[in-house]
């Protein structure tokens, strides 16, 4: 799937405001269930989306984008931070039923297409049931307006009477979709909403995907692990490793030239097509660190080629690099210990 060449959207007032959104899980043990540590899923994870954006969260398995993604939702409650859906109040701070409202400019895309859906409903049912709880149709008018939803993602109106196991994957990913957009949501969190399906299903999802965006003015956080698909919906890109945002940036400038070594590393192993185009891959020592100990210091540091003094002790922050408006936490980039803000340390030789 190529990279779309496109342009940011215009910069207005951002849809969504996330500052410093942790979420942490105790482990409990011993006959008493004491707790006896962390899992640190989600450290001070912060931006901000605007009207009509995507934004792409990416990383490996486990380093905590699905976690942020639910957490963002309050389906998962954070630990700390503050969650801001245009003017409103701090999302988290909320009880649910203050929350209603809120929901229904906020909607989300699971990533299982088969075990989101209630098997004991009828897919006409399982879209409507929005409708009704927020009280926006009735009767004949939800029965019209769940078969304008089902016409508007590709399905026929005669899939309301049939449950979600007559369906392929492709066509529940469809109904979840449908289900998000019954409120008329103003942001979609899209949490891995193709990996689950065949690459030819894929590319048909992600172009509904972009169709509903452009008619509707809908701003996605599309949450996955495979760049390509990342490359090709995205405005912008932010890159987590471990539960933190290491660094973030337009997708064309993140792509052509990344900062930090794990974005680096994460691209080159992105399969080529052609051989010709082929370069030298940076191949990551070690495995991933448990979010139950993370490193001291950068949690990139024991798999980094590039380590030196202060990246074992010394958490990095994230600061602007380079021209195009990218921001790093690594200290290869730190004035303060001799980094150069300018120039992409490359890890291949």
């Amino acid at each position: 799937m190529p990279f779309m060449i496109d342009m940011l959207p215009s910069a207005d007032n951002p849809v969504l405001k996330v500052e410093g959104l942790t979420r942490h899980f105790a482990v409990r043990g011993g006959l008493l269930g004491r707790v006896q540590g962390l899992v640190r899923a989600v450290e001070d994870v912060s931006f901000e989306l605007g009207p009509r954006e995507t934004l792409g969260l990416v990383g490996e398995s486990g380093c905590g984008k699905t976690t942020a993604g639910r957490a963002l939702m309050q389906l998962i409650r954070p630990t700390a931070g503050s969650v801001h859906l245009f003017d409103s109040p701090n999302l988290s701070e909320l009880s649910n039923r203050q929350l209603l409202p809120y929901r229904r400019r906020m909607q989300m895309i699971f990533q299982d297409p088969y075990s989101s859906l209630n098997p004991r409903m009828t897919v006409g049912s399982i879209i409507g049931e929005a409708l009704t709880i927020h009280k926006i149709a009735r009767g004949k008018a939800r029965t019209d307006r769940v078969a304008e939803l089902l016409d508007e993602v590709g399905l026929s109106t005669s899939a309301m009477r049939r449950f979600p196991h007559e369906f392929s994957g492709g066509q529940r990913q469809r109904i979840g979709i449908a289900r998000a957009l019954a409120v008329e949501p103003s942001v979609i969190v899209a949490d891995e909403p193709v990996s689950a399906l065949d690459v030819s299903i894929q590319s048909q999802v992600i172009n509904l995907l972009e169709r509903l965006q452009r008619e509707r003015q809908l701003s996605f956080i599309f949450i996955a692990h495979d760049l390509s698909v990342v490359g090709h919906i995205s405005h912008r890109v932010a890159v987590m490793y471990l539960g933190r945002i290491v660094e973030m940036g337009a997708k064309i400038a993140l792509f052509e030239a990344p900062f930090h070594p794990y974005t680096q590393a994460l691209l080159a192993a992105v399969p080529k097509p052609d051989p010709r185009k082929r370069g030298t891959r940076a191949i990551l020592q070690g495995d991933v660190p448990s979010p139950l100990n993370p490193p001291s210091g950068c949690a990139f540091h024991p798999r980094c080629l590039h380590r030196f003094g202060p990246c074992d002790k010394i958490l990095p922050k994230l600061m602007p690099v380079g021209t195009s408006g990218q921001t790093v936490a690594c200290h290869l980039y730190d004035p303060n210990h001799g980094g150069n803000p300018a120039t992409p340390v490359s890890v291949t030789s």
